[in-house]
């Protein structure tokens, strides 16, 4: 990596958070560094005594600090309850964005820049105090020439700059890592990397963003339960979004929503029944979901209140094969049948083929009969999720992005929930929504609907079918018909093999050497050369012979 100015400053930026917020404690105190731990106090920022708070709230607070990427990196982690301790992923899911904001009059110039036009020929008014500040862009309010309120969401200046910057350093970390620690590897840090510079840099471009707040406008155009704000695309650019403004209770505030006249209980339900509405009729769900970014609005007496989503940065989909095994999942984690829970991981591809289905059902079991010890209502999906995650981590599970932006939705809806109504029972608030898609999926309607989309496609190869018979017909009478396979593990065979022919290749050169290095030292006349001129051949023939028992020993690379 390339060393500039900027990076070395950030890089000392960086070292200064970690030292205020007390990192170097927590790094004496791995397995690794705590027999040296004597040397922190040698350390200049440690002679006077410091209070400092548990390691996952500095750790929240460093990452705060550090800035966007670092903050995204936090809350990314904090899906990964199956690789990080509970303190530190319960403190990563609090991280917020706190970030003051730009001046009013440079969002101005942005703004016009984005238009190629003064604002006065678009709106009527513009108020340059923020409503709003975040990491990528901060929201100001305006008024349109027909007099209609909007926001405009305007990303702040340089910002992509100092995104790549930070993705640059923070992927060099993560090369580092794999290539010395086996327990980095399984982490694989260089995808968590990959994933942060896609979330970031999609959250950048505003009309992705205007895109997924129209799809989720129009999967809810009719519903009297949920208002998905308009967005106007005609002054909508890159860097720059207008939505209209709306008013409603932050969902946080239960104190002013009883003040409205809104049945906590209620609310509770339909938003749970919202989540799975999204994940399973439209396979398109809002995967940013905290109290900052969703409110209410009172409906009318005897009418439910409406929801309304705002920031559609980070959205999530699943296809409809990962669909049918999470609710197949569900249902058989309803009916405690373990052996199912497993055999549908295996069939779905989500553990390694090669894995046993006793030793996965046992450890399922041994998870969940516990937390089904209790009353329906007071079992969490959220932390059920996340035990079975840490679960199949140990049978090398491959946790699928999709599958993470919905298991943290799911624990973040489910939270929202619980502080509307303690007594919410999120199974059975879920049954009708998961009932209503395995009917669907298991209808005449469904296989009418799927054959329609087909008969295209069929139609289109129908012709070339007759040849594609004859083809193959005429291979097999004449012999040339060959099955092509693919088995793993014989690859692996073969790759250690190979292995091991390459240990003991740099085994034999090794120990040949060092004997050459010996008889010359012994005796320098004893090749044809005359050596006596040469005192250190002996030891650069036996440095190499060394470097090549290195490499006979070497761990496998790997793949």
């Amino acid at each position: 990596m390339l060393i500039t100015p900027g990076r070395f400053l950030r890089v000392i930026a960086i070292q200064r958070v970690l030292i205020r917020h007390g990192f170097d404690e927590m790094l004496f105190a791995t397995p690794w560094l705590r027999s040296l731990s004597f040397l922190r106090f040698l350390l200049p920022w440690n002679w006077m005594h410091r209070h400092y708070d548990s390691r996952a709230i500095r750790l929240r607070r460093a990452m705060e600090e550090l800035g966007p990427v670092f903050v995204k990196f936090g809350q990314i982690l904090s899906t990964r309850r199956d690789l990080l301790p509970d303190d530190i992923a319960e403190e990563f899911a609090k991280l917020q964005d706190h970030v003051p904001p730009f001046p009013g009059a440079q969002a101005r110039t942005i703004v016009e820049r984005a238009y190629d036009q003064p604002l006065s020929t678009l709106f009527s008014s513009f108020d340059e105090t923020p409503l709003a500040s975040a990491s990528i862009a901060q929201v100001h309010v305006a008024r349109l020439l027909d007099g209609r309120e909007v926001v405009l969401k305007v990303v702040r200046p340089n910002i992509r700059r100092v995104i790549e910057r930070d993705i640059s350093l923070m992927r060099a970390l993560a090369e580092s890592a794999e290539r010395y620690s086996s327990h980095a590897r399984e982490f694989k840090p260089t995808r968590v990397v990959t994933e942060i510079e896609k979330i970031i840099l999609d959250e950048l471009d505003m009309l992705r963003e205007a895109a997924n707040a129209s799809q989720l406008r129009r999967n809810f155009e009719n519903s009297s339960v949920m208002y998905v704000p308009e967005i106007f695309w005609r002054y909508t650019r890159q860097n720059v979004l207008v939505m209209e403004r709306v008013d409603g209770i932050m969902i946080s505030n239960t104190e002013a929503l009883l003040a409205a006249g809104v049945d906590l209980h209620q609310l509770a339900a339909t938003g749970v029944e919202i989540f799975f509405t999204q994940v399973f009729r439209d396979h398109f769900f809002h995967a940013d979901v905290h109290p900052g970014n969703l409110f209410v609005r009172p409906g009318a007496p005897g009418e439910p209140a409406i929801f309304i989503p705002v920031d559609f940065g980070i959205m999530g989909s699943i296809s409809e094969f990962d669909q049918r095994y999470l609710v197949e999942n569900f249902s058989a984690f309803l009916d405690r049948n373990y052996r199912r829970v497993a055999e549908l991981h295996v069939e779905s591809g989500w553990v390694p083929r090669n894995t046993r289905v006793d030793d996965f059902e046992f450890a399922i079991r041994t998870v969940c009969e516990p937390i089904f010890d209790r009353p329906v209502k007071d079992i969490s999906v959220g932390q059920l999720l996340i035990r079975l995650f840490q679960t199949a981590q140990r049978f090398h599970m491959e946790v699928l992005p999709q599958l993470l932006l919905l298991q943290k939705t799911l624990v973040n809806v489910e939270g929202i929930g619980r502080q509307l109504d303690p007594d919410l029972d999120l199974w059975r608030t879920a049954r009708p929504s998961l009932a209503q898609w395995m009917k669907d999926r298991a209808g005449i309607r469904n296989l009418v609907r799927e054959a329609k989309q087909s008969l295209p496609r069929w139609m289109e190869r129908l012709p070339q079918l007759p040849e594609m018979v004859f083809d193959v017909l005429d291979q097999l009478k004449d012999g040339r018909l060959e099955i092509m396979t693919r088995d793993v593990e014989l690859q692996e065979i073969r790759r250690e093999v190979r292995e091991a022919h390459r240990r003991l290749v740099y085994a034999v050169v090794g120990v040949g050497l060092l004997m050459a290095a010996g008889m010359i030292d012994g005796n320098p006349h004893i090749l044809a050369t005359d050596l006596e001129h040469f005192p250190l051949a002996g030891w650069v023939v036996g440095a190499l012979g060394f470097v090549a028992l290195l490499n006979a020993l070497r761990p496998r690379r790997e793949r």
